[in-house]
């Protein structure tokens, strides 16, 4: 186990031997462990997947992140990589933002570069290091469709009506994986642990749902929490507060079209661009990177 090893490109070199190295990073509290199955396929199944994630025998990360290489569709848009997300109950999710940002850096970093693309689920990805540990991505398309979200039914995906407790009229959306944003007065006085599932549940919602509950403190900044599907209450949701600030203006609760977001873990800026496109930048945080073997991890950390 490498705990203070801070040289990426050692990581790249080892992801090509037999064992199997990762690099512990996190996005605003949203903790990853990336494994590069390029050149040696890793495929994980729900029990590899718990134990990574596992706080106390695992590497106590929120999610596992796999490079592999692009699809044709992602060859013919310059993407460097394909990246997959697992949540810790196995589901795969489309999108992540915090994740996007920091593979991007580390590819970046690695690569010597200012830019790079990466595919997801939800599209093909443009990527910025703006500042040393700063990344913009962008996120792709929002769109409000009930097809797209998707949803069992037609309804107004603008004002839904949809009331759980203290929360009500929704805006329900999409931009790679499936959001819905409630609007309240005070976002402290909402118990989003508790409602959150109930409404993650709905039959109108098969996939089911990442539930967003936001205060509009002025016309530049948004307070934000995030409970997502196969993860719960997170310390921040990067495709969450871009579905946010894009609903906030669709419903014109605010002007300006860049927002300062303000998460449990500390704040990302979005930027509203023309044709339903989103960008947002945020900060990264490199750990250390390490060698996997469940037994071997088990018997070194402990």
């Amino acid at each position: 186990m490498t705990k203070d090893k801070k040289d990426l490109s050692q990581f790249f070199t080892k992801t090509r031997q037999e064992e199997r190295w990762f690099l512990k990073m996190h996005g605003l509290k949203n903790y990853f462990a990336i494994f590069d199955s390029r050149y040696r396929s890793f495929d994980p199944n729900i029990s590899e997947i718990i134990k990574i994630c596992d706080p106390e025998n695992g590497i106590n990360v929120d999610q596992v992140i796999i490079i592999q290489n692009p699809t044709k569709l992602g060859l013919d848009n310059n993407a460097a990589v394909f990246m997959r997300i697992l949540n810790v109950d196995g589901r795969e999710a489309e999108a992540c933002g915090n994740a996007t940002r920091c593979l991007a850096w580390a590819l970046m970093k690695n690569m010597n570069r200012k830019e790079i693309r990466i595919e997801t689920l939800a599209g093909v990805l443009d990527c910025y290091l703006i500042e040393n540990d700063w990344v913009k991505c962008h996120m792709g398309k929002v769109s409000m469709k009930p097809d797209d979200i998707p949803l069992s039914k037609n309804i107004n995906t603008l004002h839904a009506d949809i009331n759980i407790g203290p929360l009500t009229d929704a805006v329900i959306t999409n931009i790679g994986n499936p959001h819905i944003t409630f609007f309240v007065d005070c976002l402290d006085d909402i118990d989003i642990e508790k409602w959150a599932p109930k409404i993650q549940m709905s039959n109108l919602f098969p996939e089911q749902v990442n539930v967003g509950v936001a205060e509009i403190i002025d016309m530049n900044n948004l307070r934000l929490k995030v409970f997502e599907r196969g993860a719960g209450l997170t310390a921040a949701c990067g495709s969450g507060a871009c579905v946010a600030v894009y609903a906030a203006f669709k419903r014109k609760l605010i002007a300006n079209k860049k927002i300062n977001v303000i998460l449990p873990a500390g704040n990302m800026i979005i930027e509203l661009g023309d044709d339903e496109d989103v960008l947002m930048s945020g900060p990264v945080s490199y750990l250390h990177s390490g060698l996997w073997d469940h037994a071997e991890y088990n018997k070194t950390n402990h």
